[in-house]
């Protein structure tokens, strides 16, 4: 099993930018599909983006698209998520998650290994 700690959150202001990285220890970083959710209070976890173990394929919750990119350096084993015009209702703790499969819809119930979380609040 593969196992992910997430770097890069904190405290932005509305309309800037961040970049979360989830770094993997383990041989088989390679061979996971990987993802982002996050958790906002009171709300349950929800996908944000998810990218196939090459990289050629991506996917993203329609509330970031065209905001967010993820991609990945499989030799650094390492996945990220490029954050743009980010808006108050980005405030989530954000995790990393290794994926049993790739989709362009995916559940939380699809993670095989998750991440510790790091904290996006962004204020006005």
């Amino acid at each position: 099993q593969v196992q992910l700690v997430e770097s890069g959150g904190g405290l932005v202001q509305a309309g800037g930018s961040l970049t979360l990285s989830c770094a993997a220890s383990g041989r088989t970083f390679s061979r996971y599909a990987m993802g982002w959710f996050r958790q906002a209070p009171g709300k349950e976890r929800e996908f944000v983006a998810a990218i196939s173990w090459s990289g050629s394929g991506t996917s993203y919750a329609d509330s970031v698209k065209g905001r967010f990119t993820i991609s990945r350096d499989n030799a650094r084993n390492t996945v990220y998520l490029q954050m743009n015009s980010l808006k108050l209702e980005d405030t989530a703790v954000y995790y990393c998650a290794a994926l049993t499969y790739y989709s362009s819809t995916i559940y939380p119930r699809d993670a095989a290994s998750w991440g510790q979380g790091t904290q996006v609040t962004v204020s006005s």
